[in-house]
């Protein structure tokens, strides 16, 4: 796999997203938990050594699968999660953005995946549960970097974040990632990555296949028809030639399709494809 350094770390540029480890909604205990764990230990046999999680997830549950799967941890492993949310009893997202909540959600996550140090913790931003929305983000990156300061947090980055947010946090402390919803059809972010690219910064697409509602169209079938793959690998080895500081965390509960994600590290897609996959029209 190709590889990136995330600070001081460096990780392979395919990695593995646990929310759909969940229930539904992502809420809940999995429907099938041995299924679970086997997906957790399928992505790191594979060579995955960068996972994506949070312990607003279940609320605890994906945490807490990742330990029992993995602990003790490889040593290469590197485990992302995110803070600056929480779950109501009917499943809502929440924010959970005050100094104290912050540091609850890092000692919640630092207790369930067995953890002394967060390898990197993204600030979600919550001024828009949809989308980035802008806001004044100082006292939540200063709290990020008062944890950091006290080794709790090895690393810094944003989600749901504007380019004025990301500008104003780089000020307060070093950003090593963000994490924002991006694919080939919901390309609204392309300056901000073209400008995390030059800033060696990594930029981290959720939603990679679409999230909730799979990506759908027909310049990425007839293209995934030519080159004897799924649509969805296609998506995926299109983000990996879009700019090489892009990092993808594809979810699955399922080993079948975790394995058809990994394989599209491998597909090289031609001058042609891409120029007809650059041509689908962005969504709204």
């Amino acid at each position: 796999m190709s590889t990136f350094q995330l600070g001081d770390l460096t990780i392979n540029r395919m990695g593995y997203g646990a929310m759909q480890l969940a229930g539904p909604h992502v809420y809940g205990p999995p429907q099938d938990r041995e299924q679970a764990l086997a997906v957790l230990r399928a992505a790191v046999d594979s060579g995955v050594n960068h996972i994506d999680t949070s312990d607003f997830y279940g609320p605890h549950i994906t945490n807490q699968l990742i330990r029992e799967a993995l602990h003790p941890y490889r040593d290469d492993l590197v485990i992302v999660t995110k803070i600056g949310a929480l779950r109501g009893a009917d499943a809502s997202w929440l924010p959970a953005q005050s100094p104290d909540q912050l540091e609850a959600a890092v000692h919640d996550n630092l207790r369930n995946l067995g953890l002394d140090v967060l390898d990197v913790v993204n600030m979600r931003l919550m001024f828009d549960v949809m989308g980035p929305a802008e806001g004044d983000i100082e006292a939540h990156i200063s709290k990020l970097a008062e944890l950091q300061q006290r080794g709790l947090i090895r690393h810094i980055g944003l989600s749901n974040a504007t380019a004025a947010q990301v500008r104003q946090a780089r000020g307060i402390a070093p950003i090593v990632c963000v994490q924002n919803q991006y694919n080939l059809v919901h390309r609204h972010d392309d300056a901000l990555l073209d400008e995390l690219a030059q800033a060696g910064i990594a930029y981290v697409p959720f939603f990679p296949l679409g999230g909730f509602t799979p990506l759908q169209s027909s310049q990425l079938a007839e293209v995934a028809a030519q080159l004897d793959a799924t649509p969805m690998q296609v998506a995926l080895a299109w983000l990996l030639q879009r700019s090489p500081n892009i990092l993808l965390i594809p979810g699955t509960s399922s080993v079948a399709h975790l394995r058809q994600n990994l394989a599209s590290d491998k597909l090289v897609l031609p001058a042609e494809a891409v120029a007809r996959l650059n041509s689908v029209i962005t969504s709204v």
